[in-house]
């Protein structure tokens, strides 16, 4: 699989737990993407109207992200992993995806939901990871379901 990254958004920790068991039962780098101005409960109470990740949703907006992995060119394949939000990447992971030239590279996004299915998460992620030599999207509860889809 050559040099392999982990690269993840979590809002309430599910999937900073898959991720973390991820990397190490891999050997991969491990990688938090977190937005500038982290969400609070508040932000992401998705039965809100006016919480800041339906805002964000709807109105298409970018979400500045904190950070920058360090030597990403030197990475084969990227797994992505975050929480589904509408059937989708949260915005925060589409921004982060923007900041990178994935030209050549084998991009694995695993997801996690409370009740959402993947959808079309795969076909929705393709044009943030563009150049991308293939991306492939699963719905996931463990990092065992992950490494089970790799092999």
């Amino acid at each position: 699989m050559g040099k392999t990254l982990v690269a993840y958004f979590s809002a309430e920790g599910t999937t900073a737990k898959v991720a973390k068991e991820l990397a190490s039962s891999l050997g991969a780098e491990l990688y938090e993407i977190m937005p500038e101005k982290p969400y609070t409960a508040a932000d992401i109470k998705w039965t809100n109207p006016l919480a800041r990740c339906n805002k964000e949703k709807f109105g298409g907006k970018d979400v500045p992200v904190a950070g920058k992995v360090e030597g990403f060119a030197d990475y084969d394949t990227v797994l992505l992993g975050f929480p589904i939000w509408y059937g989708t990447a949260p915005n925060v992971v589409n921004t982060f995806c923007k900041g990178y030239d994935w030209t050549g590279k084998k991009v694995l996004a695993f997801a996690t939901s409370g009740g959402s299915g993947i959808g079309k998460t795969a076909e929705k992620l393709r044009p943030y990871v563009e150049g991308a030599a293939s991306v492939d999207a699963k719905l996931v509860r463990s990092a065992e379901e992950v490494l089970g889809w790799l092999k």
